[in-house]
């Protein structure tokens, strides 16, 4: 089972991008195929020892930048690491897909190579969040600002699917991220979906939560449109920085606070571990048929490392069968 990675993508690559495949191979067993300019990604192979057989470079020519319109790029660019990366798994040479480049560009390649899975008009991000009681999803993160009901509703299926198959979670709680608790609460397209969630039994819907409630909320899926859950996501990562930062700052301005802080040390560094990014890697885009993972732009190793191991996860789980399972006689 391989996995494509878009040597070129991300604003650290091909170094980091390299650098944590490399990692994924030797700690990890997995064998990574990398995509783009064969000569700058050979360069950085040749930093590090690693087991040839596990790593092998397929060369592509041309490369999306970041502020390069997402369609018309992949359209233009058929050589480009990225696409090509896509289309390894088209042909079953990869099982999953991972980039930090474009997220756009990315998301149109899917939607080019791949397809949708039949009755998906819209697929979704699937971002995971951390909370005491474990992990939860966040969807959608980021792929549609614009959403019907039955988007949202077909978000909620895959979203459990994915929290079932890959998390590990049995029957998946799902909720609808909301103004409030209340079944009328919010606009339109939110009571309209919650009257569709309502009405099905192969869900496991438990109504609206708060955003105050994202991390502590009984529930496994958290259901939104892209445009609340983007500004929803980056809003937690900032909040947990600002935080961080500011307690660095108070435990350093004496030597008694200097010591406190050597105390909770321990406790800190678990807190940022459950809060970073990096701990997962990647937030698969799901309902496009086949895995590609999408990964923070400013990914270093240890989140593209992480990133691989999460999508060998995602194939070594049949994903995409549990996903195709879920959907199979209720989205149409």
């Amino acid at each position: 089972m391989r996995i494509a990675v878009d040597a070129m993508g991300g604003d650290y690559a091909p170094g980091e991008i390299v650098k944590g495949s490399v990692e994924a191979a030797i700690n990890d067993g997995i064998e990574v195929v990398l995509v783009g300019k064969e000569g700058l990604v050979r360069d950085e192979l040749k930093k590090h020892n690693f087991p040839q057989h596990l790593i092998t470079v397929v060369n592509a020519s041309q490369t999306i930048e970041m502020d390069e319109h997402p369609a018309r790029a992949v359209r233009r660019k058929k050589d480009a690491s990225l696409v090509v990366a896509t289309r390894l798994v088209k042909s079953g040479e990869a099982a999953a897909v991972l980039s930090a480049g474009n997220t756009g560009a990315q998301m149109a390649a899917a939607l080019f190579e791949l397809g949708r899975f039949p009755g998906v008009e819209r697929p979704a991000i699937a971002t995971v969040l951390p909370s005491p009681q474990g992990p939860k999803v966040l969807i959608d993160s980021g792929a549609n600002v614009d959403a019907k009901a039955e988007h949202l509703v077909c978000f909620a299926y895959l979203g459990s699917a994915f929290a079932e198959g890959v998390l590990g979670i049995s029957k998946p709680r799902v909720a609808l991220l909301n103004i409030g608790t209340e079944s009328t609460k919010g606009n339109d397209l939110l009571v309209k979906t919650y009257q569709l969630l309502q009405g099905t039994d192969k869900l496991y819907f438990k109504g609206n939560i708060e955003s105050r409630d994202l991390m502590t909320a009984d529930v496994d899926v958290i259901v939104c449109d892209g445009f609340v859950g983007n500004i929803t996501l980056k809003a937690v990562e900032g909040i947990a920085a600002f935080l961080m930062s500011m307690m660095k700052d108070e435990l350093s301005q004496n030597p008694l606070r200097l010591l406190g802080g050597a105390l909770v040390k321990p406790g800190i560094k678990k807190i940022m571990k459950k809060l970073d990014y990096s701990e997962y890697g990647g937030a698969p885009l799901l309902g496009v048929d086949g895995l590609s993972i999408i990964c923070h732009g400013s990914s270093r190793a240890r989140a593209i490392r992480n990133a691989i191991r999460y999508a060998h996860q995602a194939a070594e789980s049949n994903l995409l069968e549990l996903i195709e399972q879920k959907l199979e006689g209720v989205i149409s």
